[in-house]
């Protein structure tokens, strides 16, 4: 029970430190734009942005060995040194936290191990969508669906990330806004007490729930984790002392990126998608009728059954066109590095750089699936085109080694790991919400804001507001 207690304490607290690191990294976008406008023998750090798809190919994947490093993300002091799997430099520290996260969790081959838990958070955000509308005092009244929707993807991440000791239900307005970074430090190791011991855990791990066929949760392959010494490359690590477990603050800040990038992410495209839906309801009929033809209510929530879902996938697919989770890809380089990229629309390189002044590569994410040259009407919402015999017909969410049209989830060596994962999830969430409730605009005469929130993720500005119904099998 205490480890229970300790691990609440971990989860609660992941939304005032989520909000500090929101807060620093937009200081610290600040801090750039001001010394963009000073006089460029001052600047210390120049910026380049890049729209041009062609050239962003070029960088992430021709160019990928220049490409791959991203700029130290800021941070609360209390983690200075440490790294998120985002921002540490391209090498062997990257390559075992990386490939841990992908040879766990993440593996292809156990994603299907994390239905139940899918099926839970969605049976668990329908039914409570469904007592916010009867507790309602006029069945017009809008809905927030954020407030609804973060909760349950929230839980859901948690329990991928701490296994049984998570409780379900989590709520995170539990969250102890008061405390500080420096006092979830102290309960970490606790938390990390309460575990076995390594030494008695292997061929022993945790699951993400009681039973056979169960997979570790993260927290515990951190646990057992080791990663490079001095820089050593992980294919030379011997037991002599080139590999090492990772520090407290190491998971601390390993586990604040998997809750808060999971969670934040698939929020941001189920709002995005259901915002649309509402404005253009024919589409929310097609997608309707697709899901509910030929099925049952037992089998919809399942990796199978999403697979048959073509029209479901393009709406997602232009929902992430339009509106990628993550707005900006940052790379720092030489300015020589730059100047390898040559002509295409490449940016030019001052020649009085000498190649050594480092640059810091802005690739905007969301005008390089709206560029002109490759979409057709780029700003309009049409699942259809991603539809066989469509214009994006074949175009996925990960972008292609040989074309880049659109790269919500980043391209080249550092794409983002969880995609896949993403993607089953915002499936399910958003096949059981259309199933089960009609989205409508509110009665109350406000249209849909569909301004973007600019920071380190794409958010609506204002947060959706909508009429939501029940169809006819929903109680």
């Amino acid at each position: 029970m205490e480890a229970q207690a300790l691990v609440r304490l971990l989860l609660t607290l992941a939304v005032p430190v989520l909000v500090l690191l929101a807060i620093s990294q937009l200081l610290d976008s600040r801090t750039r734009q001001q010394r963009s406008r000073r006089p460029l023998q001052t600047t210390p750090l120049k910026n380049v942005v890049i729209n041009d798809p062609a050239v962003v190919r070029r960088m992430l994947i021709d160019h990928a060995d220049a490409f791959s490093n991203r700029p130290k993300a800021a941070f609360p002091e209390n983690f200075g040194g440490t790294h998120s799997i985002n921002s540490v430099p391209y090498g062997p520290t990257w390559r075992a936290l990386r490939g841990n996260l992908i040879a766990g969790i993440f593996h292809a081959t156990r994603l299907g191990v994390l239905a139940p838990l899918q099926r839970e958070a969605v049976e668990g955000l329908v039914a409570g969508l469904s007592s916010s509308i009867t507790g309602r005092r006029c069945s017009a009244e809008a809905v927030v669906v954020r407030d609804h929707l973060h909760a349950a993807v929230f839980t859901l991440v948690a329990r991928m990330c701490l296994g049984d000791e998570c409780p379900s239900g989590l709520n995170e307005r539990e969250a102890l806004a008061l405390e500080t970074v420096a006092t979830l430090l102290r309960h970490l190791q606790p938390a990390v007490q309460a575990h076995p011991p390594h030494h008695h855990r292997q061929g022993q791990a945790t699951t993400l729930w009681h039973g056979a066929g169960g997979i570790r949760c993260y927290v515990d392959s951190l646990l057992d984790l080791h990663v490079p010494n001095n820089n050593d490359d992980v294919a030379t690590m011997t037991a002599t002392g080139s590999k090492r477990p990772l520090t407290d603050r190491e998971m601390v800040r390993l586990v604040f990126e998997f809750l808060g990038a999971n969670t934040v992410s698939v929020v941001s495209c189920v709002e995005w998608t259901l915002a649309h839906l509402v404005i253009h309801p024919e589409v929310q009929d097609k997608l309707h009728h697709e899901i509910t033809s030929g099925s049952h209510d037992h089998d919809l929530i399942s990796g199978d059954r999403l697979r048959r879902l073509p029209y479901l996938h393009a709406a997602i697919l232009e929902s992430l066109r339009l509106h990628p989770p993550v707005s900006l890809i940052l790379r720092n380089v030489d300015a020589y590095d730059l100047a390898v990229l040559g002509g295409g629309g490449a940016p030019a390189t001052p020649a009085d750089e000498g190649g050594t002044r480092p640059v810091c590569v802005i690739i905007n994410v969301g005008k390089v699936g709206r560029d002109r040259s490759v979409w057709t009407d780029p700003s309009e919402f049409c699942p259809e085109r991603f539809l066989a015999s469509g214009e994006a017909q074949g175009v996925g969410p990960m972008a292609g080694p040989k074309e880049i049209r659109m790269l919500p989830f980043g391209a080249g060596r550092r794409y983002c790991p969880g995609v896949e994962v993403a993607m089953i999830h915002v499936g399910y969430f958003l096949a059981a919400l259309v199933r089960d409730f009609e989205w409508a605009l509110p009665v109350d005469g406000h249209s849909i804001d569909l301004t973007e929130k600019h920071g380190f993720f794409m958010l609506m500005k204002t947060p959706l507001r909508a009429r939501v119904t029940p169809r006819h099998h929903v109680c």
